[in-house]
């Protein structure tokens, strides 16, 4: 069992930065690829990014590529998301999840985060 409690969201402007954080436990929780996703009110839950196990390949939806960097610490079991250039339609509950392979699909991973709110004002 990998348990995930994640950790920074809030409120921020357009154009500014935010970074979340998303700390692991449980069995060996250093092996399995790292993703978030996020869920707008009325949406699915949508790939944000991904990384594997090994910090390397990090893998961005479009919508988010050249301004979110994800990053994991396997050393403090934490995994990041860097948020910079903000924008509106980042609006969303974001969540944190593990799973055996780097995947964009929800179905794809096994152990989720609560979530953490994130707000961005225009």
């Amino acid at each position: 069992q990998v348990q995930l409690v994640e950790a920074g969201g809030g409120l921020g402007q357009a154009g500014g930065s935010l970074r979340l954080s998303c700390a692991a436990s449980g069995r060996t929780c250093n092996s399995f690829a790292m993703g978030w996703f996020r869920q707008a009110p009325g949406k699915e839950r949508e790939f944000v990014a991904a990384i594997n196990w090994s910090g390397s390949n990090p893998y961005y939806a479009d919508s988010v590529k050249g301004r979110f960097t994800i990053s994991r610490d396997n050393a403090t079991n934490t995994v990041y998301l860097q948020m910079n250039s903000l924008r509106p339609e980042a609006t969303a509950v974001y969540y944190c999840a593990a799973g055996p392979l780097l995947r964009i699909r929800v179905h794809q991973y096994d152990y989720w985060g609560q979530g953490t709110q994130v707000t961005v004002s225009s």
